[in-house]
């Protein structure tokens, strides 16, 4: 058996087989990880690294960059159809992501007491979730809400006289809000997995020393959940700051009527692919980015004082 000594000595021959094995299995691991590393840099990296280069230029496809600076940036503080877009934006995640939330924290309770077909009622409100962004959903959606859509159909039978939903600035943001609630799933199905493993001891226990409902939810379940809500807040506004497939099919590209549902993605799709101006689109890209990575630090920074694991806080 050899000596301890010679496996760590790289000059002995135990030591340089030892070595030499290392640097195989090393070689072996690079090799594997090289297309994911050839795809990080040549199709993530390298992209970004010239999309912020093309922010600071007036660059339109046909002709070559011209840098230009901060022009591009100081535009964006002028430019009225840009404050339309990121007034819209908000105002979307703002309604939008609190009742995704909320109805999928709901329909997860529901789902938790032990009802029966528990599987296909999981899959069956799941299944928006992945269909909800396509373009043929969107097109239903304007089916649906439009003048002579469905939803005005089942308001005539009640007496109630209905409009265009998507065709009224004063409304058809909602609808696209409606949208983003109907895909509720994904949110549901973690908030699911969540509920399935508070101890039903806490809820005994709670319910001895007299604990209603609503002081078993908010003492209990609330807390327990803390960190799966972090994670829905974050991933659902970053998906609703992202969101162009249903104002762009809604709108037929154009963000109407009256700049209603110009989002912010659509506006920067407009200028970077209808009217080329792909430095300043580049420059939106880039905003939309830092605003991002904003909100995603401040969610972190101020998790200590709300998110629980376990005993700790």
């Amino acid at each position: 058996m050899p000596d301890v000594d010679d496996l760590t000595d790289p000059g002995s021959s135990h030591g340089r087989r030892a070595s030499g094995q290392a640097r195989r299995e090393a070689l072996a691991a690079y090799g594997f990880l090289t297309p994911w590393l050839a795809g990080m840099l040549l199709l993530t990296l390298g992209p970004m690294a010239y999309s912020l280069y093309l922010s600071f230029t007036r660059y339109n496809l046909l002709t070559p960059p011209e840098w230009q600076g901060l022009a591009n940036y100081q535009r964006m503080l002028v430019d009225p159809r840009f404050k339309a877009s990121v007034g819209v934006t908000l105002e979307y995640v703002a309604v939008a992501v609190p009742l995704i939330l909320i109805v999928s924290m709901l329909v997860a309770m529901v789902l938790n007491q032990g009802i029966r077909f528990l599987p296909f009622y999981r899959a069956s409100f799941y299944l928006p979730s992945l269909v909800g962004a396509s373009v043929a959903i969107s097109m239903l959606w304007r089916t649906m809400f439009g003048g002579d859509g469905v939803f005005n159909a089942f308001l005539a039978r009640l007496g109630i006289e209905g409009q265009s939903w998507i065709g009224n600035p004063d409304t058809a943001l909602y609808s696209l809000v409606a949208l983003s609630v109907w895909t509720f799933g994904a949110p549901m199905i973690i908030f699911l997995a969540g509920l399935r493993q508070v101890p039903k001891e806490l809820y005994e226990a709670a319910m001895v020393d007299g604990a209603g409902p609503l002081r078993r939810f908010f003492s209990i379940t609330l807390p327990t959940l803390t960190p799966l809500i972090f994670f829905n807040v974050l991933l659902t506004t970053v998906n609703a700051f992202q969101a162009f497939t249903p104002a762009y099919v809604i709108s037929n590209g154009n963000g109407g009527p009256l700049d209603s549902t110009l989002f912010y993605t659509l506006y920067l799709y407009q200028r970077g692919f209808t009217q080329l101006e792909m430095g300043y689109a580049s420059a939106m890209a880039w905003a939309l980015t830092v605003v991002l990575g904003l909100f995603t630090a401040f969610m972190f920074a101020t998790a200590r004082f709300w998110v629980y694991y376990g005993d700790e806080r």
